[in-house]
């Protein structure tokens, strides 16, 4: 917890891949939500930006490296190669963890608001240790992604996953969720249902999606299904107990069926029916492969568990060199010992 009359640090991680035309919009914005925070005295004079380039095939890193050297804020973690976004995401949030009080992950597109990151330390001076960003309009997105994108949560909650509704990964998270963060060991990472298994006290802040600002959306159809694939099966395992139910309700119909040939014999009744037969073959045949393919799935989840790989490996790390240059002046963390005003017009609290 923060020391009463101690400015946290804040840590804004950003995850990259090809954001080259949207870069210089986001470091210009951030930098100005963190010199906005620092006047108000709610964050302290430490405070900088992550961002962590994912294996980009273009001059993403070239411009970290560019900003680095000309804003003292910014910060660069560079992986070896591309690794997706939660792996990446998770790298920012653990290399950051040493340095900060509180860390913040946002996109590079300004899809989310940045403006709310104020309304997130409000909050964490509150005294919540996590703070979602929840959608409540996404006017910007297309009919048909905004509909699948709604139902994926109404599902995802359906079986079982507490997950935010209309929550992506723009979320506020202080130094001891980061920690019980990085017990968290899975493979198969979905950041958007371990958080809220950290339990800690969370609470909520509502804003408009905005449209992307330059660039192409990373998330195509495929890749969106492919993410609601893994999160579905690395939180619930309500799908492999849909099959067990589908098996004891073909079994039930089977003896239904049974018991009227058994009926028709008796009487007379029967007549070959080759139609009848192939279909049946048919329809049993489907709902085995189905099964063994979602058995399938989660054995080979298991099977990436247990090879216990690493989810990233870093390159190149600008924030090692930030972290040996604030050590050789005043820590951050210890930079900052003015009194937090107790009153930011917001009613704010102080935590303990």
């Amino acid at each position: 917890m923060e020391k009463q009359g101690h400015l946290p640090v804040l840590g804004i991680v950003v995850p990259c891949y090809n954001e080259e035309e949207v870069l210089p919009e986001t470091v210009s914005q951030l930098t100005r939500m963190l010199e906005r925070l620092v006047r108000e005295k709610l964050i302290a004079d430490g405070s900088f930006m992550l961002f962590v380039d994912d294996g980009s095939r273009d001059r993403t890193w070239e411009l970290i490296e560019k900003y680095r050297s000309s804003n003292p804020r910014v910060s660069g973690l560079k992986l070896a190669r591309n690794a997706g976004h939660q792996n990446a995401l998770l790298a920012g949030l653990n290399r950051a963890r040493s340095r900060v009080d509180c860390a913040v992950s946002i996109d590079a597109d300004l899809q989310d608001d940045p403006e709310v990151i104020r309304e997130f330390m409000i909050k964490y001076h509150e005294g919540f240790d996590i703070v979602y960003g929840i959608r409540q309009s996404r006017e910007t997105d297309t009919a048909f992604k905004r509909s699948t994108a709604q139902t994926f949560y109404k599902l995802m909650r359906k079986m079982g996953a507490d997950i935010e509704y209309n929550h992506a990964d723009y979320r506020l998270m202080s130094k001891r969720a980061l920690e019980q963060l990085e017990r968290f060991k899975e493979v198969n990472l979905f950041l958007r249902g371990i958080v809220p298994m950290i339990g800690f006290n969370a609470t909520r802040v509502y804003f408009d999606r905005k449209e992307r600002f330059a660039g192409e959306s990373k998330y195509p159809l495929k890749k969106m299904l492919a993410f609601a694939w893994d999160g579905i099966t690395s939180l619930s395992v309500t799908p492999i107990r849909l099959v067990t139910a589908a098996g004891f309700i073909l079994f039930l119909i089977s003896v239904v069926a049974a018991l009227y040939s058994v009926i028709q014999k008796l009487a007379g009744n029967t007549v070959t029916g080759w139609t009848s037969l192939m279909l049946s073959l048919w329809f049993i045949g489907g709902i085995q492969l189905i099964s063994l393919g979602l058995i399938g799935e989660y054995i080979g989840k298991i099977y990436k568990e247990v090879k216990r790989r690493p989810l990233y490996i870093v390159d190149k790390d600008l924030h090692a060199a930030s972290e040996s240059e604030s050590d050789n002046r005043t820590s951050p963390l210890a930079a900052s010992d003015e009194p937090r005003p107790s009153d930011l017009g917001h009613g704010l609290g102080m935590r303990s």
